[in-house]
């Protein structure tokens, strides 16, 4: 089985890739919130990679309310099954931006450059969040 990992941002979507054990970044890309593109772009590379399951990042409060992102994560998901015929799977991603912004002071990277890298970072900390639990 492959996966993919995506965290949406407003401006970017991290993507890392699995086959069930390590999940790895794979690549960021900028969108501009032009979600079309975000859909042909992932439509290239399920096809190049044979993707069995989607697992999306859920930006859920801490309270555990849906957050205005959480409805626009919503309808992405249902884009994506419904272009991608793909199984979509949500997955709480609560605090995984801030593990990700510390994860990238802690091997100094700039501020500017952190910025570029942490929805991809945090892509890969919620595909291997998801596959552990699976795996238990």
């Amino acid at each position: 089985m492959t996966y993919l990992g995506l965290d949406l941002g407003t401006k970017t979507l991290g993507i890392s890739k699995s086959n069930g054990v390590i999940a790895t970044l794979y690549k960021t890309i900028r969108h501009e919130e032009d979600y079309d593109y975000l859909i042909e772009c992932l439509k290239e590379i399920k096809e190049k990679e044979g993707v069995d399951v989607i697992v999306l990042g859920y930006p859920k409060n801490m309270n555990n309310s849906l957050s205005d992102m959480a409805r626009v994560v919503l309808e992405f998901k249902k884009k994506l099954e419904d272009n991608l015929k793909v199984e979509v799977v949500l997955e709480d991603e609560r605090l995984t931006s801030k593990i990700s912004n510390d994860v990238l002071i802690k091997a100094d990277i700039r501020r500017q450059k952190r910025k570029k890298k942490v929805d991809g970072v945090a892509s890969t900390i919620i595909l291997q969040s998801y596959l552990d639990r699976k795996e238990n």
